[in-house]
């Protein structure tokens, strides 16, 4: 039953929007080809006894005005937050500078207070050597990290570059963060690593042959991502995925999750106090709206509303309780 409702998840969150090019080619396209990975991201946490995730995002936005991040990625890493404490997951947000601020409003907004960590990855200037060495080792220990997840996060090509839908260079403004996920098999005990996107150029497309990736996406062979992960969920919209993978999760772990979880009005408000006070902007449009992917709001959250519906089908939900009589 249960692997029954994962392809199900799985089935709401894969369309092509816009026909950006995820599903150009019928046959063999971003979908298709890691088209299970999305179970086994969804169990390889569930069936850890002490799940710990790194979940790092942040796309930085150059054309905005301020230049931000984009809310594609923290809006969904926030759901991450707020839906797998709630059932026994540590979770650990990361993000670069540009990226924290509007984290940290989320994350107080969901009264999540200190049990959720937003840390700061270090500028480019940084010696990453160092941080890689010694301050994300201890980091890890410090949290008993057992998951590294890349949600709507660049990284580079086969030229070392990192490139946005567009095809412009943003590796300046963005963390080298896809050396953690290349050291990740090579840590003791190792991390298993998820990657997260929509478009080609993120982390965790390198399990996707770049030949797909340049057949079906525009830009394809310029922008794809060179770094794989173990498991990679690839979604018409990156945050639908982290929708996905936490609602996944529980459904494996036989928990329930808050009915709230999936109230429409309360993510809309959410996503306005990240835009307003980050600030975020649409990675589409470079504006500071109430959207993601140029989507309407109403249109973007659709399958978190499906999501939500067919976890109440399952029982998969829990309600508040109602006050008894006087």
């Amino acid at each position: 039953m249960s692997e029954a409702v994962l392809d199900r998840i799985r089935e709401l969150i894969q369309c092509d929007v816009n026909n950006r090019g995820l599903a150009r080619d019928p046959h063999e396209n971003l979908f298709t080809r890691c088209r299970e990975d999305f179970a086994h991201a969804c169990r390889s946490i569930a069936n850890h006894p002490r799940p710990s995730l790194g979940l790092v995002t942040g796309f930085y936005v150059p054309h905005a005005h301020p230049p931000c991040g984009e809310t594609d990625g923290p809006l969904g890493a926030l759901f991450v937050a707020r839906a797998l404490t709630g059932i026994g997951t540590s979770v650990m947000l990361l993000a670069d500078s540009f990226c924290r601020r509007p984290l940290e409003r989320g994350v107080d907004a969901s009264e999540l207070g200190d049990r959720i960590l937003v840390a700061t990855l270090p500028p480019p200037g940084h010696s990453w050597k160092t941080f890689r060495e010694l301050e994300w080792p201890s980091l890890c220990e410090k949290k008993a990290v057992t998951h590294l997840i890349a949600l709507e996060r660049v990284g580079p090509g086969r030229d070392d570059r990192c490139r946005n839908m567009r095809g412009f260079d943003v590796t300046a403004q963005n963390a080298p963060v896809h050396f953690l996920f290349e050291d990740a098999a090579r840590r003791t005990p190792r991390l298993t690593t998820i990657g997260i996107g929509d478009g080609g150029n993120e982390i965790g497309m390198g399990k996707v042959p770049p030949e797909i990736i340049a057949r079906n996406v525009p830009n394809g062979e310029r922008i794809a991502c060179r770094v794989p992960t173990d498991h990679l969920i690839v979604a018409g919209v990156s945050n639908w995925g982290a929708y996905a993978l936490a609602a996944g999760v529980a459904v494996l772990r036989r928990q329930r999750l808050p009915v709230s979880l999936f109230d429409v009005e309360r993510e809309r408000e959410l996503l306005r106090i990240m835009v307003e006070q980050g600030p975020l902007v649409d990675g589409v449009t470079a504006k500071q709206t109430i959207t993601v992917d140029g989507l309407p709001f109403d249109d973007y959250v659709e399958p978190l509303r499906r999501i939500g519906e067919l976890l109440e089908k399952e029982q998969c939900l829990t309600y508040p309780e109602r006050p008894g009589p006087r």
